[in-house]
Order: C-alpha cells, then sequence, then structure tokens
C-alpha cells in the first residue's frame, strides 16, 4: 500500500484551544516528519504547519480532528507522489 506526504495547515485563533490541538498532534505523532509553529503570528492567532507522511485515512483522521477543535481551522495538501511503504 502506498503512503502519502502532505501538509497541514493549522490557524488557531481562541488560545485556549492549543492544549487540545498539541494533546491531537501527540496522538498522531508517528505521521509527523516535522513541525513549525508560530505561537504569536498575530494577536492572539497561532499558526502551525506539519509535514506529515503516512496513509491518506490516517491523515485525514488527523486533519478532521483539528477541525472540530473550537478555534481551529485546518486545511491538508497531498503531493501527488506516493511513497512505498
Amino acid at each position: 500500500m502506498e503512503q502519502r506526504i502532505g501538509i497541514v495547515a493549522i490557524i488557531i485563533d481562541r488560545p485556549a484551544s492549543v492544549a487540545d490541538v498539541n494533546l491531537i498532534l501527540h496522538e498522531h505523532a508517528d505521521l509527523i516528519v516535522g513541525r513549525m509553529g508560530l505561537p504569536k503570528a498575530a494577536p492572539g492567532i497561532a499558526v502551525i504547519s506539519l509535514v506529515v507522511l503516512g496513509y491518506q485515512d490516517k491523515i485525514s483522521s488527523l486533519s478532521g480532528k483539528l477541525g472540530q477543535v473550537s478555534g481551529v481551522v485546518c486545511n491538508t495538501v497531498y503531493s501527488k507522489h506516493r511513497v512505498d511503504a
């Protein structure tokens, strides 16, 4: 089965949601290849970008859980390149 590489963009505009986001990221740490965070991209707004590698259903699950957190916007972009497992 083939894995995908992608980028998950996360914008948090509710500071109280940061702990929930970090918990979800910890639960999906096996997918995360790299992480860059800007805790104060603007007043009250944090931005996190993730490089992820895994099966598309697992990455979609991560993105979906993040998107359900109040004050969080999340989008995922996948590469056309597939990686053999």
